[in-house]
């Protein structure tokens, strides 16, 4: 793959498009790394009427905004379709609904106009943000990935190959941090709520467990923990105890960072990785960048992240992820389907 990016001479425009969950966005990134337009159209104002992300609402305002959002993007980048050499779309994992919108968006363009079309897929996505920021970041490297619907701990051994060392066996973090936000009182998002108040908490107030799971000591168990202050605040409320929110923010959240951080750097020193990046929408969390950033320091590890904007679902990530799978010759045909449980590696 080195030698390839090395040989190729002429630059590559990927148009990217991304549509797994709520927010519609449309990209053109040039050589993988550069951003020429990264257009967002989120719907959470949306989705908090109802404490969480709704699936057919999804999928309809997907329908209202991808053909907006691509000609603001191929606008922002002044350049036309004419001058795109592919097309990178999210085909899965995510809700079907709102994959199919942007498939279909996709393929309709790839046929009319005879662009080369390249399925993506998600988490690859989330793991290769961090090659748009980070211009000097080459495989290998560890990643953990932390968003609302995964929690991966990842080899990432090249460009599109990956081994997955570690994932959640039941909650996702982003999912814990939306159950648990909610339960307290601080409604969705969840996680940059949490975020937030726990500036204001301590975080040793209370003990809450850090699960380990025997048999696969890299792998995350989040259900746990999330029982855990459902109990303490069922258990206040029936004594007639007074909950102080941030405190109980506060200490939730260190329990989970301190076991992505532990899993982490047990993974990078055990496989002799160097480099260790952070993905997903959890991977703009304040406590959860400063702790890792602490421990690669200590461990020697150079530390890699997104900028906030790119933890988040973006299809700038799309594109970076498509420009290196173009290289290798992936390409989609027209039966490109989304796919909601789309594992990592699976084509």
């Amino acid at each position: 793959m080195e030698n390839q990016i090395k040989e190729q001479k002429k630059d590559l425009l990927i148009l990217a498009i991304e549509s797994s969950c709520d927010e519609t966005a449309a990209s053109v990134v040039k050589n993988g790394r550069e951003v020429l337009s990264n257009i967002i159209s989120s719907q959470i104002a949306l989705h908090t009427l109802y404490g969480g992300v709704v699936p057919e609402i999804a999928s309809r305002k997907h329908i209202e905004k991808i053909n907006q959002v691509i000609e603001e993007a191929l606008k922002e980048a002044d350049v036309t379709l004419d001058e795109i050499d592919a097309i990178g779309v999210t085909y899965g994992p995510g809700l079907v609904g709102a994959l199919l919108v942007g498939v279909a968006e996709a393929k309709a363009i790839s046929f009319a106009r005879n662009i080369p079309l390249v399925g993506v897929h998600h988490i690859e996505g989330h793991i290769s943000a961090n090659f748009i920021e980070n211009k000097m970041l080459e495989p290998p490297f560890a990643c953990l990935v932390v968003s609302g619907g995964h929690t991966h701990l990842v080899a990432v051994k090249d460009y599109g190959e990956y081994e997955i060392l570690g994932r959640t066996r039941d909650d996702a973090a982003g999912e814990a941090f939306d159950k648990v936000a909610r339960a307290i009182g601080l409604g969705y998002p969840g996680g940059p709520k949490i975020d937030k108040i726990s500036k204001e908490g301590n975080p040793d107030a209370i003990v809450f467990p850090r699960a380990k799971v025997a048999e696969a000591q890299y792998d995350f168990s989040f259900s746990g923990l999330k029982s855990a202050v459902l109990n303490y605040i069922n258990g206040c409320q029936m004594k007639g105890e007074k909950i102080i929110t941030a405190d109980v923010a506060a200490s939730f959240q260190k329990a989970v960072v301190d076991v992505l951080v532990e899993h982490a750097m047990r993974a990078a020193k055990e496989f002799g990785f160097q480099k260790l990046a952070i993905a997903g929408g959890v991977a703009s969390n304040s406590s959860l960048r400063q702790a890792m950033e602490e421990a690669c320091r200590e461990n020697k590890i150079e530390f890699y992240h997104p900028s906030p904007i790119l933890c988040t679902d973006n299809a700038a990530m799309i594109g970076a992820a498509a420009y290196y799978e173009f290289l290798k010759g992936t390409r989609s045909g027209l039966n490109l389907n989304a796919v909601p449980n789309l594992k990592l590696g699976e084509r």
